[in-house]
């Protein structure tokens, strides 16, 4: 029989314990949903961090790629030179991220909130200076950007919107007088309701409505102003969709330091 010292076991039997050892659930562990550790990144400036340190390994990457590659280019004369394989993968990776900003919604991380307050300041926050702007190296920091322009600039591209869709009734006035006719005929249903009682006779006021409304759907599909809307719309998003992509991430509010005083954010 094999003598076994006092607190010494088998290497079988340790390998057993450690089997049957089981992890109790820690009840003081913290799980963060994913928007308020976005909200907590995002107030902390941790966003603008990691979009610019994404910036900054492509761009290193990029430079040190064409000094690696050119040593097996010598070694064979039928391969393509180091600059235009470069140059070629470089455009189809720019291709795929701009293909890639249609394959995701934009506007799945935006609430009703983001457009509660101020409308951030056209030249400084929205537009920025040339250095506020550039190509995003891949296409999970353009999901970044997008999702956290669109919640930043919902205002602007809302403001922007209206501005496309009155350029584009501008364009058509065929299509702006039938709009203009809508809101007429409906003042004047509304004026011509106060002055007959028509509230006192709810089921002649439900029949004009219903009148009315099909009236107003006649005169809209007539005058093509759905053809304004959806210009508005697609060229608002476009131009959201790029400037979303584009502009980077710059702290959307800073920390307070000591002595109670805010540094003043970069745009």
């Amino acid at each position: 029989m094999s003598k076994i010292k006092f607190g010494v076991f088998p290497a079988e039997h340790q390998r057993a314990k450690r089997k049957d050892m089981v992890f109790a659930p820690n009840p003081l562990s913290l799980s963060v949903p994913e928007p308020a550790f976005e909200s907590w990144l995002r107030d902390s400036g941790y966003l603008e961090i990691l979009d610019q340190r994404t910036t900054d390994l492509h761009r290193i990457s990029t430079t040190a790629r064409p000094s690696n590659s050119a040593a097996p280019s010598t070694t064979t004369a039928t391969s393509l030179p180091p600059k235009r394989v470069s140059f070629v993968s470089r455009l189809f990776s720019r291709i795929w991220t701009l293909l890639s900003l249609l394959t995701f919604n934009p506007f799945s991380k935006l609430a009703t909130d983001d457009f509660a307050g101020d409308t951030p300041p056209w030249t400084l926050a929205f537009f920025g200076s040339s250095e506020s702007y550039s190509f995003p190296s891949s296409p999970s920091q353009a999901r970044l950007r997008v999702h956290e322009n669109v919640k930043r600039f919902a205002r602007n591209y809302a403001s922007l919107f209206v501005l496309f869709f009155a350029c584009s009734l501008y364009q058509l006035p065929i299509a702006l007088s039938g709009l203009i006719s809508c809101l007429a005929l409906w003042d004047v249903f509304k004026f011509s309701g106060d002055q007959w009682g028509l509230d006192r006779y709810p089921i002649i006021r439900q029949t004009l409505v219903r009148i009315a409304q099909c009236v107003t759907a006649v005169i809209l599909l007539i005058s093509n102003v759905q053809l304004a809307v959806f210009c508005a719309l697609g060229v608002s998003f476009a131009v959201m969709i790029l400037h979303a992509s584009f502009r980077k991430l710059t702290p959307a509010k800073q920390p307070a330091v000591r002595g109670g005083y805010r540094r003043t954010a970069r745009r």
